[in-house]
């Protein structure tokens, strides 16, 4: 009789990359699982299709009452991506069409690519002319840059679309206040809010904005499904054409059990988002106070105050942040750096250079992020790993 082989110890996971992902939640995982056993089109008028159709409506209803719209504005995507191309692209060729002088665009110089890309794309494609304005040091927009810029020449302004916190750095924008500016000359905002919504408060009507993107995998729902919050009195030129699915704006058959579970999702982070930010706010505060200690020059970027409960961004001088992150996650720590990466060479983060930081500065940094599942256990094992990983990244660098 032969031994049995000898096995290897399993690596316990630290997860600390939940603004990239965070996990589903039970109740997501489990309204999608039940779901995905039923058939029925949701645009189909027999009685499996006219089921699937009320799941659907029972959830755009679950997610206008979470987020203050009606459900009518709730429009369902693939995702934040495409929310953010529907907005930009389908407002910008609205109103340009509704008077030729609407050309230009003014958005934040810290935007996710989805928007940024999407802007590059009507600029080169539809010769929109996009305006990135300034943010200070702290990653927040400056006001008075977006004011002067409006005030240039309101009229040929076809939009505006700053996100409500950033990806990165996890700094809040004034959202009301950006509002305000654009209502004086009743320009239409957009804002990307993936990384807000159930991290903090998000009250669409309150708001003022025009258009509000949400996804998913950000808040414990399933990967493929977000929405679009769109004002009813907002025109939008749709970037699909088919079944006219979604008020006309999005066709495609609708994804019932995805749309059941991101539902649920949204009405849970929703509900829990001030626990969830007490809590997870004190684990970030904690992450950071003690990762100082093990590496006194190790720094925060962004807005000390208003930022979301479990972002913590450190740069760590004269490190590289990739080199860094494997070092981590060869002992099971995940993060992220946050940045680019082009044919397999590092990029140094727009987000960094756009806060004033040099070449080096941008690229030294990591990105950790906390979120439900997260615990006190996880943030023991980051400090006991940091010190070491630093040293051999520096090492690897003065070689």
């Amino acid at each position: 009789m032969h031994d049995a082989p000898e096995t290897l110890p399993t690596q316990q996971t630290v997860y600390l990359d939940h603004a990239a992902t965070t996990p589903m939640l039970p109740a997501a995982l489990e309204v999608m699982t039940t779901h995905l056993r039923d058939v029925g089109n949701p645009s189909s008028l027999h009685a499996s299709g006219r089921a699937a159709r009320r799941i659907v409506e029972e959830s755009r209803e679950t997610i206008a009452q979470a987020l203050n719209c009606r459900p009518g504005e709730v429009v369902f995507t693939s995702g934040g991506t495409e929310a953010d191309n529907l907005a930009l692209k389908g407002l910008y060729w609205s109103r340009h069409d509704a008077d030729p002088a609407r050309v230009r665009i003014l958005s934040s110089s810290v935007e996710h690519h989805a928007v940024l890309d999407a802007l590059h794309w009507l600029a080169t494609e539809e010769q929109a002319v996009v305006e990135l304005v300034p943010v200070d040091a702290h990653g927040v927009l400056d006001l008075d840059a977006l004011r002067a810029g409006v005030a240039s020449d309101p009229g040929s302004v076809a939009l505006i679309s700053v996100m409500w916190a950033n990806n990165e750095v996890g700094t809040i924008q004034p959202i009301e206040k950006i509002v305000a500016i654009a209502a004086e000359h009743s320009i239409p905002v957009h804002t990307d809010a993936v990384q807000a919504v159930g991290a903090i408060p998000v009250d669409f009507a309150a708001s003022g904005v025009d258009a509000l993107t949400l996804t998913g995998h950000k808040l414990g729902g399933p990967y493929g499904v977000g929405a679009l919050l769109v004002r009813r009195e907002l025109s939008l030129t749709p970037l699909l054409h088919g079944g006219g699915q979604e008020r006309d704006i999005r066709s495609g058959t609708l994804d019932m059990p995805a749309i059941a579970g991101f539902a649920a999702a949204v009405e849970h982070a929703v509900k829990a988002q001030p626990e969830y930010a007490e809590r997870v706010s004190a684990l970030r505060d904690d992450l950071v106070r003690r990762v100082v200690e093990v590496v006194p020059d190790a720094h925060v970027h962004g807005d000390l105050v208003q930022r979301l409960p479990g972002n913590a961004h450190l740069g760590f001088p004269d490190c590289e942040g990739d080199s860094l992150l494997m070092l981590l996650d060869a002992r099971g720590i995940e993060c992220s750096t946050g940045s680019a990466c082009s044919a397999g060479v590092p990029q140094a983060s727009h987000v960094l250079l756009a806060m004033g930081l040099d070449d080096e500065g941008a690229r030294h940094s990591l990105r950790f992020t906390l979120g439900r599942t997260s615990t006190p256990a996880d943030v023991d094992a980051l400090v006991e790993a940091i010190g070491a990983c630093v040293e051999r990244a520096r090492g690897a660098r003065d070689r």
